[in-house]
């Protein structure tokens, strides 16, 4: 291989999708495919590019790898200083894989309800690829930053230019949400800033920060770094989402286009849940600790509460029609997977609340596998609602007959997203409840119930869970596809060739992982034991 492609491979991978971004914009605007095929190229290059990665990556070493370090902002010892381990590599791949698939997705963007122009989307998705692979790779706290912020500004026009009726509504909720996480997070990179000390002066490092975890404890004390780990975990909470700052969710999903949903659910959650572990735990351990009950409880509400707000949605919601002034009852199918995965961010709360090898396993595992399979099922909401222009559950039936390949895929997805064993969901969440079941801690009451069973019993509560999302998934797809067939989607046409090439690559590896795991928590499995043991939970039971 080229020895610049060898040494620059992740820089490569963050910022091709940059390069062509800016080549897109000198493209005259009605050469529509021109437009479009420089955007597939552009998405296709990092993920060509993610093959020598994966060749190259060690596995075997908890060590980081692919390191670019130079200077950048000199004055304030600022860096460009990125790589990669067993926590990131996942999710790097699932960016750049995602991405593409996104762009077939968006292929047939002239035909949306909105059509505002396709250089302008095309140029903001690709800046959005750049700011989430950046995240993922960057270990220096500004740059982080830098990266984390690049993200809001596209994903907020890409609502609120290209998205439904409320579109301005969900963007502006959206942007509004993200930015008060933003600034906290701010508040707490300048104070580690200026009381950090590597060589004699000021530093954003993160790995020195996770190096000299007991040096910021010592200086900051307990309550103070109680203080910086809640303002971390309310940044990240939000873009997770987790309870009660998920209100933003359901809106940005229910008015983003199909493409636009694929990637806030596979890839935008996730940094939230990267944050907290790559930052919050590594930089104060022993608030992470501390704060490892509450963590625990907030996952069980975000199970259960998310599982009941998708079944309400097989029933029916009310809600006022402000053109009207009439009540309508919503019944939308995009708003329970909205809804899912906020109920399934929650099996990584828990996993991370355990810190245990297991639970974190899960949660990594389970951060792929949710973008995998709930980014499945957006493209196929998507594939229906091009057809009926609209998404009422109640208003389908009987979709089978007329759309038996598009049913057959729908079901396998439906039951890797409710755990059916086999199938790629079913490891990440057993995992993370396996590492739930292993957390005991024998020294503290928690709500009045001992240690040794509060983590056992949040556990065995949030298993219900998997019980709500068969409840909701196999009623949902009851009335979409069973029963007698809506004369009105009689002449309804199967799923399409560019609509297969975008969903099949994502069923067959959800068959694949669910049978063989090993091939993703192989590469990151020694991080995460690295990880377990630089937490150092004192009352995990097993590893």
């Amino acid at each position: 291989m080229n020895e610049f492609i060898t040494n620059h491979l992740l820089s490569l991978i963050i910022f091709v999708p940059l390069i062509g971004a800016t080549v897109i914009l000198f493209i005259p605007n009605n050469q529509r495919l021109l437009i479009k095929i420089a955007s597939l190229v552009s998405a296709a290059i990092p993920l060509l590019l993610c093959y020598p990665l994966l060749n190259e990556y060690n596995s075997a070493s908890a060590q980081f790898q692919f390191v670019e370090r130079a200077n950048w902002i000199e004055y304030f010892n600022i860096e460009y200083y990125i790589g990669i381990d067993g926590l990131s590599i996942s999710m790097v791949l699932l960016t750049a894989m995602l991405s593409f698939i996104c762009i077939i997705a968006s292929w047939n963007i002239e035909h949306w309800k909105v059509n505002k122009g396709i250089k302008g989307y095309f140029c903001l998705f690709l800046l959005l690829q750049t700011g989430m692979t950046g995240v993922f790779c960057a270990l220096d706290f500004f740059l982080f930053y830098v990266f984390w912020e690049l993200v809001l500004l596209p994903m907020y026009f890409l609502i609120g230019i290209w998205g439904g009726p409320r579109r301005e509504y969900a963007a502006m909720k959206f942007f509004l949400y993200t930015l008060v996480g933003s600034v906290l997070m701010l508040v707490v990179m300048l104070a580690l800033y200026f009381t950090s000390n590597k060589d004699g002066a000021f530093t954003f490092d993160l790995l020195w920060y996770k190096e000299n975890a007991s040096k910021i404890l010592t200086s900051w004390g307990s309550k103070w770094v109680m203080v910086g780990f809640v303002g971390l975990f309310i940044g990240f909470a939000i873009k997770v989402p987790i309870f009660p700052f998920h209100t933003w969710l359901p809106d940005a999903h229910v008015e983003a286009p199909t493409p636009v949903s694929v990637i806030l659910a596979g890839v935008l959650l996730k940094m939230g849940v990267y944050g907290l572990l790559r930052i919050s735990y590594c930089v104060f351990p022993d608030a992470a600790i501390q704060f490892s009950p509450i963590m625990m409880i907030l996952g069980a509400v975000n199970i259960i509460y998310g599982a009941m707000c998708s079944m309400a949605q097989i029933r029916g919601v009310p809600r006022l029609d402000k053109s009207t002034g009439q009540m309508t009852i919503e019944q939308d199918w995009k708003k329970l997977i909205a809804y899912s995965s906020v109920s399934h961010m929650g099996y990584c709360l828990i996993g991370m609340a355990a810190v245990t090898t297991a639970g974190i396993t899960g949660a990594v595992f389970e951060m792929w596998n949710h973008g995998i399979i709930t980014g499945a099922l957006f493209l196929l909401v998507g594939v229906l609602y091009d057809r009926a222009h609209h998404r009422n559950i109640n208003e389908f039936g009987g979709l089978w007959a007329p759309m038996p390949y598009y049913g057959g895929i729908t079901a396998v997805m439906f039951m890797a997203s409710l755990g059916l064993p086999g199938l790629a969901g079913f490891i990440s969440e057993a995992l993370c409840l396996i590492g739930g079941f292993q957390a005991s801690d024998p020294t503290n009451y928690y709500l009045g119930i001992s240690g040794a069973y509060f983590y056992k019993i949040l556990t065995g509560i949030c298993a219900i869970g998997v019980v709500l999302g068969a409840g909701y998934f196999l009623w949902s797809y009851q009335r979409i596809f069973l029963g007698s067939l809506n004369t009105k989607y009689a002449g309804i046409s199967d799923i399409s060739t560019r609509e297969l090439i975008t969903i099949v690559p994502l069923l067959i590896i959800t068959i694949l992982l669910g049978i063989q795991p090993t091939l993703m928590t192989d590469l990151f499995i020694n991080s995460v034991k690295e990880f377990v043991s630089f937490i150092g939970m004192p009352w995990i039971t097993t590893g």
